[in-house]
């Protein structure tokens, strides 16, 4: 897990700095965010001193409706040893109890122009994709008409290769070799390549090569949301496989689980078209069409039909 402070904060949202320089490499141990509002009340018995703290136009206008003692009194209780620091929105005046409270305790205090709803939406999407639950698999993405196929197998069954022949018809690579994977919802996977081998593809016997220099940049994505896992695998004669497509196998990464294919491999099998529609059947079927189960209903059809018949 990535590590925050509340300088990277500062950095990403161009927050002003406006006291408690001292503390702006804090760390944020946790995604959750709070506003203050019960605690400037006066009720601290629940205060979740370790997460970023907003205040609002709401929150600061009861603050300025404090007496002096109060307004002190509070503000160095809301300043704890572990509170990363407050962001104040809409360019509000600081209260100097609040400033003076966050000098002495070293708690950043930050100032944003913008409203406390934008504000806790893009820091609230930044953290909890910061602290997602993460992995990393051997394997390569890449994004089929806009499904982000995971394509997995033991090493050398062709899966860079395959990948080669899907860029080059015009599909794009997000990661070869390890794809890194964090779980940013209930059931939202996100891959991305390794920072040191993204855009790379590496093809036994030709060695590195460099897609985006090689294809141009639409041939190439930084990060794809990962729908659909094919396994390829070396074809075995003595196994089923199954044919109709009813068969519906998952895949569990991380907490989510994911619909797999396994695709047998043997000389004279396009891959890259294989996956290809793969991934268009994975389309439909998210439309409503099921090609498999339709076939499996006139198929009963026809039979049920033929028994008829036969005993009329």
């Amino acid at each position: 897990m990535a590590k925050v402070r509340t300088k990277d904060l500062l950095d990403r949202f161009q927050l002003e700095l406006v006291s408690g320089k001292d503390g702006i490499h804090r760390e944020i141990i946790t995604g959750d965010i709070s506003r203050p509002g019960l605690e400037i009340a006066g009720y601290f018995k629940y205060y979740p001193k370790e997460r970023l703290q907003i205040l609002g136009k709401t929150e600061i206008s009861f603050i300025n409706e404090l007496s002096r003692d109060e307004k002190k009194e509070r503000m160095e209780k809301l300043c704890t040893d572990v509170t990363p620091g407050f962001v104040v929105t809409r360019d509000i005046d600081v209260p100097k109890e609040l400033i003076e409270a966050a000098d002495d305790a070293g708690v950043p205090v930050m100032s944003s122009p913008y409203k406390t709803t934008s504000v806790i939406s893009r820091i609230t999407n930044y953290l909890e994709s910061k602290f997602a639950p993460f992995t990393a698999i051997h394997g390569v993405l890449v994004d089929i008409y806009g499904v982000g196929v995971l394509i997995t197998g033991q090493s050398g069954v062709g899966k860079s290769e395959t990948a080669l022949e899907l860029v080059k018809r015009g599909h794009r690579l997000v990661a070869d070799d390890s794809v890194e994977i964090r779980q940013e919802d209930t059931d939202t996977l996100i891959g991305n390549a390794p920072e040191l081998i993204k855009h790379l593809l590496e093809i036994r016997g030709l060695g590195i090569i460099d897609v985006m220099t090689l294809f141009g940049a639409g041939a190439v994505r930084n990060y794809k949301r990962i729908s659909l896992v094919i396994n390829l695998e070396i074809w075995d004669p003595d196994k089923h496989y199954d044919r109709l497509g009813l068969d519906e196998a998952k895949m569990k990464i991380i907490d989510v689980d994911l619909p797999k294919a396994t695709v047998p491999v043997r000389p004279g099998r396009n891959l890259a078209v294989i996956i290809e529609v793969a991934a268009m059947n994975f389309r439909l079927k998210r439309m409503g069409i099921n090609t498999a189960e339709q076939f499996s209903q006139r198929l009963s059809n026809v039979i049920d039909h033929d028994h008829d018949e036969k005993y009329e």
